[in-house]
């Protein structure tokens, strides 16, 4: 299985890969559940590599560690998933 940090940058920086609609799923622990978050409502700060950020409803911003990333979907499609062999190649 393809690292989250990669398969991120290829849907970052391949141009060709990057067509499409991506959402993250990210593991919640106070909701205990994924949740899922359109790819173009988030950031990788750069001070801050092994992380996204994200604002909630109220303006809160929120910074996620990719290790709580469990899927990946491409045009409502699962590319990715951690724990298991993923479709992306």
């Amino acid at each position: 299985m393809i690292p989250i940090h990669e398969l991120l940058n290829r849907i970052r920086w391949d141009a060709e890969f990057a067509k499409g609609e991506f959402q993250l799923g990210y593991y919640d622990r106070a909701e205990d559940r994924i949740i899922l978050v359109p790819l173009k409502e988030v950031t990788f700060p750069t001070d801050s590599p092994q992380t996204f950020q994200l604002t909630d409803l109220e303006g809160q911003v929120h910074r996620i560690p990719f290790h709580r990333v469990r899927e990946v979907y491409k045009d409502s499609q699962r590319i990715w998933h951690r724990g298991e062999a993923s479709a992306y190649s």
